[in-house]
């Protein structure tokens, strides 16, 4: 039998999964939804129902299974030690004793995950310096240094949607001023837009319609995201800059007037441009970085 590597990533109402097989080869995926409609946690019974299923289907569990999740990750790996506001009961929960399995199983931060994800099978493949944006409801990030994945003393490296542009700016959910978060993610839009739009999604159809209030809105925002880019390009010097979540998946009407913004703020040494790509892996880039990296832990235990 083949080996075989699960990964799982654990969303506010969603649970992504993906089996792969040898040289990554993405064998089954799926996306399940849940509910919160009790006491117990709806996603840790969703997974343990799906690991089941798995279980059944390939005859045994891997011994590979790994975790992606919001939040930030225990010393030893294995848990999320602090999520605030969201996913009650996440926080210290040990997936080795939750799935009864035989090997630990690691934890990963959900942003660090895409990035990895991305390295292993999509729009990093073959680099070892570079910055990863995931723009949504907020704003996540990681970053690879010299082909290694930052986490930092607490698990905090990489939260590039809580780098302040505007020091007189509101604080957001993690204090900090005037943030890439709160500049252009879903969370702060009806805020940012006066009660206008609900949506990013909302806002670029007002913007193709003509809406000259929208359009003004979108640009500040790509405004904002031009110079936190611009930052981290002075600060981790990548080859890439990969964007992904749902906002970046708007296409040209993100990459046009971001790219405009860039080259009029990017420091250029000679002919140089940092690329700015965007995210190949859709929804299971988080999954797929969750089983990368327990593939890993599996070989350096062996």
């Amino acid at each position: 039998m083949q080996p075989l590597t699960l990964g799982w990533d654990l969303g506010g109402t969603q649970i992504k999964h993906v089996l792969l097989g040898e040289q990554g080869k993405i064998l089954e995926q799926s996306i399940e939804t849940f509910v919160q409609d009790g006491k117990d946690p709806a996603w840790k019974a969703c997974i343990q129902k799906a690991t089941s299923r798995i279980k059944q289907k390939w005859g045994s569990l891997p011994e590979a299974i790994g975790l992606a999740a919001p939040g930030l990750v225990s010393r030893d790996g294995c848990a999320i030690a602090h999520m605030p506001g969201r996913l009650q009961g996440l926080e210290g929960l040990r997936w080795q004793e939750v799935l009864n399995h035989s090997r630990p199983i690691p934890v990963i931060n959900d942003a660090q995950a895409a990035l990895l994800g991305e390295a292993h099978l999509g729009a990093a493949m073959g680099m070892e310096q570079v910055v990863m944006i995931t723009l949504g409801t907020g704003v996540g990030g990681a970053a690879m240094v010299d082909g290694r994945l930052l986490k930092g003393y607490l698990g905090r490296a990489g939260h590039m949607g809580h780098i302040s542009l505007d020091v007189d700016g509101p604080p957001d959910i993690c204090r900090t001023p005037g943030s890439l978060e709160w500049a252009i993610g879903n969370a702060t839009l009806t805020e940012r837009s006066d009660g206008r739009f609900a949506s990013t999604h909302d806002l670029l159809t007002a913007r193709i319609n003509g809406d000259q209030e929208a359009d003004r809105i979108w640009l500040r925002s790509i405004h904002y995201l031009a110079a936190g880019i611009t930052s981290l390009i002075n600060l981790f010097d990548p080859e890439a800059v990969i964007l992904g979540g749902g906002i970046a998946s708007a296409g040209s009407q993100l990459f046009d007037p971001l790219n405009k913004a860039l080259r009029q703020m990017e420091w250029c040494v000679g002919d140089h441009r940092v690329k700015l790509l965007p995210a190949q892996l859709g929804e299971y880039a988080g999954a797929i970085g969750a089983a990368r990296m327990a593939t890993e832990w599996l070989q350096q235990s062996h």
